[in-house]
């Protein structure tokens, strides 16, 4: 992999880990006997995928963190979601 590839990687786990929303768009067409093909039925729905605690885990050993996150809290991983963010955050500007 070069290093593209594991940045587009890296940011796709970051997402898994922290959650996100999207669209997803179903649409059903119709063959009429003329030979065309028209759209009958669309429907657009909004999900949220919530956040991931195994991308989280990877995540967090991808950044060299010793903490075995299966003695974490639910509220020391939540403490570490914030502090992933602000990194993130951080990075990105």
């Amino acid at each position: 992999m070069d290093n593209k590839e594991i940045e587009s990687v890296k940011k796709a786990l970051e997402k898994r880990a922290l959650g996100y929303d999207s669209t997803e768009v179903t649409e059903e067409y119709l063959g009429e006997d003329s030979g065309e093909v028209r759209m009958v039925k669309r429907k657009v729905v909004q999900k949220n995928v919530p956040p991931d605690v195994s991308a989280l885990k990877l995540l967090i050993e991808l950044n060299g963190e010793s903490v075995s996150v299966e003695d974490m809290s639910d509220e020391d991983l939540e403490k570490e979601k914030r502090r992933l963010i602000k990194m993130l955050m951080e990075e990105e500007q």
